[in-house]
């Protein structure tokens, strides 16, 4: 058994189905319209801060795995105008809102954003120098989280750098309120894995560089910073 098959077997039951992707689909799909508003009210301070902190540079190819609202791969493209700037999302809907909305305020910009299942991604091995990805481990069963972060692995160059944002665990009223949610929507809301997942990440030949905490009204986020080890 290697270091990510112990870290796997090692995480307790976490209560959802071994997938959700379906459901979450399907649900996405239909928020399309109005997912902004939450990534707005709950999410952009944590976007800032994840793009403050992980050192891109324009010029370079940068994937966003989850894009959702696209509010933070509008971000990506403003700072990567000179690059290329990929976007996948599980949501057509969400991929093709994305997409429209990027091409009408970024024209000259090399920008993609499409529907695709971030466990098994269409991209060659070494394509890009940075990936993020911003609140969608805590949709994933622990199997796949850990197959995705291995695509993450298999996408990014030898030293290129994985950003991602998640749910914080560090609010004890926050963490209640949560996991009720997550009974009543998993297929929406999930379940935090904050911090479980810089253990998938080690286990995954990156190495954890930076990291920081934001609370944006009462939600907590997590970012980290990583970057792959050389081969």
């Amino acid at each position: 058994m290697n270091k990510l098959e112990y870290t796997i077997t090692a995480w307790p039951v976490n209560g959802l189905p071994a997938t959700l992707a379906d459901r979450t689909r399907r649900i996405y799909d239909r928020l399309a319209p109005v997912y902004g508003i939450s990534t707005k009210l709950f999410h952009s301070r944590a976007h800032r801060q994840a793009l403050e902190i992980s050192g891109i540079r324009d010029g370079m190819r940068v994937l966003e795995v989850a894009t959702g609202s696209g509010e933070m791969f509008r971000r990506l493209v403003r700072a990567n105008r000179g690059g290329a700037t990929l976007g996948v999302d599980l949501s057509p809907n969400m991929a093709s809102r994305t997409q429209s909305r990027v091409q009408r305020e970024f024209p000259a910009s090399q920008t993609l954003c499409q529907a695709v299942d971030a466990r098994h991604m269409p991209f060659r091995d070494a394509t890009f120098d940075a990936v993020f990805c911003c609140y969608l481990l805590e949709l994933l069963s622990s199997e796949d989280i850990a197959r995705t972060i291995g695509e993450f692995h298999r996408v990014l160059r030898t030293r290129g750098q994985l950003v991602l944002v998640l749910i914080g665990q560090n609010k004890a009223a926050f963490n209640s309120v949560y996991r009720v949610c997550g009974k009543v929507a998993p297929a929406f809301w999930g379940r935090q894995v904050e911090q479980r997942v810089p253990e998938l990440v080690e286990a995954s030949d990156f190495r954890i560089e930076r990291e920081a905490t934001v609370r944006q009204i009462f939600y907590p986020s997590r970012v980290l910073v990583a970057r792959k080890e050389a081969d």
